[in-house]
């Protein structure tokens, strides 16, 4: 039994394969590009392109496989003509040009209902607020739709010639209800949406290929963080504390609660700001992080919201800042900053599920770096076990299909553990402290 992995994200798409223990058994495949970000707060990927990369990688990875599986990027959002043919880019979790539209929802409605009843608030990230900006910007464009998509949705329908999303692609739109399992309708009544723009929720297969589900499960699953008590901290392009739990959801302040399947729920909360930070502060300054500094010895505060904001204040709103600047800063400085303000704003989605037990690094930015995840740990105050899996988002794909089809693959392997220094923990909690007090001040 082999099962193929695609793996899309909002900046490359991979091909691995896996055996029927879910083990790498070949080569991956993998092609790169990057989203279109622009200073109005637009973040897109063209959505014929993306799906030639997606075809590119499969070409490549050869036709030795008895399933396809895929994970894709959460949160995404496409109008697709009555051909099927995209009328708009894809556009991305990162596009904040709905902040006004957010706004205008969560003052019409009433956000903590909301909130309770999808799991997500009302934010750009999703897609109330998206699908409002649309109607109030791009008019013309929303009355020739048919239908509304995520990408994953419609690879699915390149791939297989059926549209439809599964639970897990729909819950992370925000606009399911998580105790129906179907699309919300008082939300789609609130905002005026013909229930007929959005595809069928079913998850099984077309032959040999199944449907995309959402990256963040994947991504626990593959590590093996797969209870209440074991989460995934993953810092890749951005970052995310989570656990995927059996049971119903419930929703908590601050964070969100999507689905993997019928039975499994995915809870926890997300940050814009990881991997893609530093690489601006590469880009712009060309500083990278310096192992063996001394803790918060740049004298900054750091709030890494250049992304925006998601959990856990969710202000569409709010960006960056640093304080504390000096003619002595330097770019190591920022950087330092920059990697500590991640871990402080994972650390207070980490208070929001107390329950957690065990902590499992997982996210290429992460992994490839020790002091990043001995740094996690120090702020924690937690052991963090580093995953051995080197593709979490494509192996939970792949293990996903296998348990489908009666196959128990084996565990997912661990690697070095990284116990905290607990008086650098007292450190850093006076350093987070300072950075919630200026984020109260700012937002």
């Amino acid at each position: 039994m082999r099962v193929l992995a695609l793996d899309v994200g909002s900046s490359s798409v991979r091909a691995v394969p896996y055996d029927e223990r879910a083990r790498e058994v070949g080569e991956a495949a993998h092609e790169t590009y990057e989203p279109s970000l622009g200073p109005d707060g637009s973040a897109e990927l063209d959505a014929d392109e993306l799906v030639e990369a997606c075809r590119a990688v499969l070409d490549a990875a050869g036709s030795a496989y008895d399933a396809l599986a895929i994970s894709c990027f959460w949160h995404s959002l496409l109008l697709l003509d009555g051909g099927n043919r995209p009328l708009t880019p894809v556009l991305l979790w990162q596009d904040r040009r709905s902040a006004t539209q957010a706004e205008q929802l969560a003052r019409r409605l009433d956000g903590e209902r909301v909130h309770q009843r999808t799991g997500c608030v009302l934010h750009p990230s999703y897609w109330p607020a998206k699908l409002a900006w649309l109607v109030d910007e791009r008019p013309d464009t929303f009355a020739r739709a048919k239908r509304a998509v995520s990408f994953g949705d419609h690879l699915f329908l390149h791939l297989s010639g059926e549209l439809r999303t599964t639970l897990s692609s729909a819950s992370g739109t925000g606009l399911v209800d998580l105790r129906a399992r179907a699309w919300d309708r008082e939300l789609l009544d609130a905002i005026k949406l013909d229930p007929a723009l959005l595809p069928p929720i079913d998850d099984d297969p077309v032959g040999t290929v199944y449907p995309a589900i959402g990256d963040g499960a994947c991504s626990n699953l593959g590590a093996g963080c797969t209870t209440a008590d074991r989460a995934a901290l993953m810092i890749g392009t951005s970052g995310a504390y989570r656990v995927l739990r059996e049971g119903e959801p419930q929703t908590r302040p601050g964070l969100f609660s999507y689905f993997l399947d019928e039975r499994h729920v995915v809870e926890g909360g997300a940050v814009s700001d990881g991997g893609n930070l530093l690489a601006w502060l590469h880009r712009a300054l060309g500083a990278a992080p310096t192992a063996d500094r001394p803790p918060v010895s740049h004298g900054l505060t750091f709030l890494p919201l250049l992304g925006g904001e998601r959990s856990t204040g969710w202000n569409p709103r709010a960006t960056g800042a640093v304080t504390g600047l000096r003619l002595g800063t330097g770019a190591a400085d920022l950087a330092q900053a920059a990697l500590e303000g991640i871990a402080y704003r994972l650390a207070d989605i980490a208070d929001g599920l107390p329950e957690v037990e065990e902590i499992v690094a997982t996210g290429r930015a992460l992994l490839t770096s020790p002091e990043w995840m001995q740094l996690c740990a120090d702020v924690l105050g937690r052991p963090v076990a580093a995953s051995d899996v080197r593709e979490g988002s494509a192996r939970g794909a792949a293990v996903h299909v296998l348990e489908r089809l009666g196959i128990e693959p084996e565990p997912a392997p661990l690697g070095e553990t990284y116990e905290p220094d607990l008086e650098r923990t007292a450190i850093y909690a006076a350093a987070r402290a300072r950075q919630r007090d200026l984020y109260e001040r700012l937002f």
